[in-house]
């Protein structure tokens, strides 16, 4: 499992909104992507933390499914560190 890290100026809440319902992540699941969390800080800036089965299933997630969304709604590309991750637990989903 990986631990990606996103963040990111210009990425606003309204193109996250629009991104999330085009590309409809929680009603036709990615293959691999396991958990997500996103927040804006003050001045607007995105952070978002996500949790893929590996390096492999975000890359095709992404290629497949979010990218060509981003493009379409003009949403610049996040800065994005990845790293392995040691251990992951769910506790409770949430709508």
């Amino acid at each position: 499992m990986i631990i990606a890290i996103f963040t990111g100026k210009g990425f606003t809440k309204e193109m996250y909104d629009r991104l999330r319902k085009e590309v409809d992540w929680e009603g036709r699941k990615i293959d691999g992507w396991m958990a997500h969390a996103v927040r804006f800080d003050e001045s607007g800036e995105l952070h978002m933390i996500n949790i893929w089965e590996s390096v492999e299933k975000m890359n095709e997630g992404f290629v497949s499914r979010l990218m060509p969304v981003m493009q379409k709604i003009g949403i610049p590309e996040p800065r994005a560190e990845v790293y392995p991750a040691y251990n992951v637990n769910v506790f409770k989903t949430t709508d």
